[in-house]
């Protein structure tokens, strides 16, 4: 993705590449993108760099998801085991 080729060129002598880098930086660039800006871009994309940006989308919000289910689950159980008497 051009995008994220330019991004790099531009930051990769001045953040140190962590986690912590990245989230910021990417959060910081899509708070000044508008709607349109970002569909011009997907729009852009080749069907492999679409695919891989949907595959992303889809194995991050459902590891949430089961994420947020398996914490549910242990506070139910947990719950359910306890002796109220």
């Amino acid at each position: 993705m051009k995008l994220v080729d330019e991004i790099y060129e531009f930051y990769r002598d001045k953040l140190t590449g962590d986690d912590e880098d990245i989230d910021m930086l990417a959060f910081a660039i899509l708070e000044e993108m508008t709607k349109e800006d970002i569909l011009k871009m997907i729009n852009d994309l080749d069907k492999q760099e679409l695919y891989d940006l949907m595959g992303l989308y889809l194995i991050e919000g459902l590891k949430g998801k089961f994420a947020q289910e398996e914490y549910g689950q242990r506070r139910a159980s947990s719950f359910h085991q306890r002796n109220l008497h």
